[in-house]
């Protein structure tokens, strides 16, 4: 059996009365798994085909990203995206 990695946005969710991504834990979370797959900024926006300047805001906390960035970002890290309610 092959193990596949997983993202699963479920760990970095605050639940209240809507769900919201703890931007900075994520953020801080994509960093981490884009450096353990041995990967730069620029080599992640070329595989996902988004700005580099926007994987920096993601990983800073500083952006909203839409489930399909999410998405891209997880395929290019040959992962797959879990959303669990």
């Amino acid at each position: 059996m092959i193990k596949q990695d997983v993202i699963s946005l479920s760990e970095h969710v605050e639940q209240s009365k809507s769900f919201e991504i703890d931007k900075e834990k994520f953020g801080a979370f994509v960093a981490q798994l884009r450096k353990e797959k041995g990967l730069t900024q620029k080599e992640l926006a070329e595989k996902t085909g988004i700005d580099q300047s926007d994987i920096s805001k993601i990983e800073t906390g500083n952006a909203n990203p839409a489930l399909s960035t999410l998405k891209r970002l997880a395929d290019g890290m040959d992962m797959i995206l879990r959303l669990e309610f």
